[in-house]
């Protein structure tokens, strides 16, 4: 094939820069194949950049540093807990990579990883309450140099149109300014902006080269597609069945549509968990988008007929699940006591705007409140009388908020269940928000994308929210989204080395 049917070529073109798109293309050209990283728009890093860049891969010597305990047995008997025998090849492969792909990525100068105390999120074998995950060190904006205005900058700032702030990159933003550092110091990787990824070119049954707009590009040993889910599509949203709005999710703006996903169904390629996402509640900020909230200290959320239905406390995804069970709107109901936002959220709010913009209401009695939001005053009083009773027992005898681990983690071990009392009272809106689909190309233990009779598609990998989760309709704990879609994109690489043509 002449270089006249091509527009540039390559050893491997990723599609996507997310953390494992990043990763999986660092170890494509540390092994000395010539790597294009194709974004479609102008920054670097999608979801993972907003993210606080947990990476969940068990039994590293990160966890042996900080003295924990951790191990593959562990984790694999926590997994399977969760997982019974569902996708045991690739549990088993994501558990043997995890070791190998931390040391792998800490010989390169330009990464490293620290223990950060996060707990895994269900009370089952092998858990470690403190949790098993680890995050890179910030990374000063220096150290970058003209690099920097490439990774994408807080979902604040982001969504603001501002570039990054003068002082160190940290969580989501250090982990991509460090693998981009690592992935440019190789000399072998090269980055494309504003390049989407529209399409697959096939030759006698194997995937050769990608379409990128007008542009042909070859991929003479493989095509990693690590391009993110389809949280922002509403069509296949709806045909999948995901819960809640393509305008709620936490994906930055004009991301993760789904171009990788279909352009591989296309040319036959077979999905799995199209309905599924990582969930979690979102407070809707002025510009209409939700704000990813976790970590509550207090308040009680109460659903349309101004009644609790979960434990607040619980890990975001499984409060986002009992959100889609239940009938909303939804309303966080807090009061002056809290001195604020009784929870974490990100991008952080700020109180009055969030009550100028309607998002947020006050009032100076819960009848008030509940009328100006449409709710029965008698059911959101009885309801908030009864959670002040727990209160007062140190007991929620509804939902036990407050007795797991991960619970009192967000409140510094006081406890979670404060009585709502003190006027002014608040009601913020809540929407059942996602930080991404978690459907996708169905993919064996190394990444190979399977057609619909469970054969490989030569030539064609997938990592991430491209890829179906091993996990299923789980989320066992903190950054296993990153940590899975880091270990198969690093194993679909491994593959094309052994096996390219």
């Amino acid at each position: 094939m002449g270089n006249a049917r091509w527009d540039d070529e390559y050893d491997v073109v990723v599609a996507g820069s997310g953390a494992g798109a990043m990763a999986g293309a660092l170890a494509a050209a540390s092994g000395g194949l010539r790597t294009a990283v194709l974004e479609k728009t102008a920054l670097l890093g999608g979801t993972s950049a907003y993210s606080g860049s947990a990476i969940w891969l068990p039994g590293t010597r990160v966890q042996e540093r900080a003295g924990l305990g951790d191990s593959a047995e562990s984790a694999r008997a926590y997994l399977r807990a969760l997982l019974g025998d569902a996708e045991e090849e690739r549990r088993e492969a994501f558990l043997a990579t995890a070791p190998e792909l931390v040391e792998f990525l800490e010989k390169d100068p330009a990464i490293e990883f620290r223990f950060q105390a996060f707990p895994d999120y269900f009370d089952a074998p092998g858990r470690l309450d403190m949790g098993r995950s680890f995050v890179p060190p910030e990374l000063p904006v220096e150290e970058l140099g003209d690099l920097a205005g490439l990774v994408r900058p807080p979902v604040d700032r982001d969504r603001a149109g501002r570039g990054h702030a003068s002082k160190p990159m940290a969580q989501g933003r250090s982990l991509i300014g460090r693998l981009l550092l690592a992935l440019t110091a190789t000399g072998n990787g090269v980055v494309r902006t504003e390049t989407p990824l529209t399409g697959l070119i096939v030759e006698d049954g194997r995937v050769v080269g990608v379409e990128a707009g007008s542009l042909r590009l070859r991929a003479a040993r493989g095509v990693l597609l690590a391009a993110g889910g389809f949280e922002s599509s509403v069509a296949l949203r709806e045909a999948g069945g995901v819960h809640g709005d393509a305008n709620w999710t936490m994906a930055p703006d004009g991301a993760n549509t789904g171009d990788a996903i279909e352009a591989a169904v296309r040319i036959g390629a077979s999905t799995g968990l199209l309905d599924q996402a990582w969930y979690c509640p979102g407070l809707l900020t002025p510009d209409g988008r939700p704000a990813f909230t976790l970590g509550f200290r207090g308040g009680l959320i109460v659903d349309g007929s101004g009644r609790r239905f979960a434990n607040e406390s619980l890990p975001y995804d499984r409060m986002g699940r009992r959100m889609a069970a239940a009938q909303g709107p939804f309303h966080l109901v807090f009061d002056a006591r809290s001195g604020g936002l009784p929870a974490i959220s990100v991008p952080p709010l700020a109180p009055d705007d969030q009550v100028a913009s309607g998002h947020w209401v006050q009032a100076g009695t819960l009848d008030e409140l509940a009328g100006r939001i449409d709710l029965s005053p008698d059911a959101l009083t009885s309801t908030v009388e009864r959670f002040n009773g727990f209160a007062e027992k140190g007991v929620d005898q509804d939902f036990h908020r407050g007795e797991d681990p991960y619970d009192r983690y967000f409140s510094g071990g006081r406890p979670c269940v404060v009585a709502v009392g003190q006027p002014p009272f608040y009601a913020a809106e809540v929407v059942l928000s996602d930080l991404g689909t978690k459907g996708g190309l169905r993919t064996d233990p190394d990444g190979r994308v399977l057609d619909g009779t469970d054969r490989p598609i030569p030539g064609l990998y997938a990592a991430g929210n491209t890829s179906a989760s091993f996990t299923g309709p789980v989320y066992p704990g903190p950054g296993i989204p990153i940590g899975s879609a880091m270990a198969f994109a690093y194993r679909a690489v491994q593959d094309i080395t052994r096996n390219s043509p």
